[in-house]
């Protein structure tokens, strides 16, 4: 299993991202769980794509901030 987490912004601004092949690894396992646990989806969840002048978060319905929830409401609510 390959597992990639890239990680942008912050008070640097420095993208980082970091690869692990799971592929021989004696401690396989526990990494395949634990990458399996993590990406689990919500049953019957959305999951949110919030882009603000090109700059991109996806945000599952879970872990949505009140500021975030508020947002994708009045967003989606609004009537073009």
């Amino acid at each position: 299993m390959l597992i990639t987490v890239s990680r942008s912004g912050g008070f640097t601004g420095v993208d980082t991202t970091r690869k692990i092949d799971t592929s021989g690894r004696q401690d396989a396992a526990e990494w395949e769980g634990l990458a399996r646990r993590a990406v689990r989806p919500v049953a019957d969840g959305f999951h949110y794509r919030i882009t603000i002048d090109g700059q991109a978060v996806d945000i599952d319905e879970a872990g949505l901030t009140a500021d975030q929830r508020a947002l994708v409401r009045a967003v989606l609510d609004e009537r073009a």
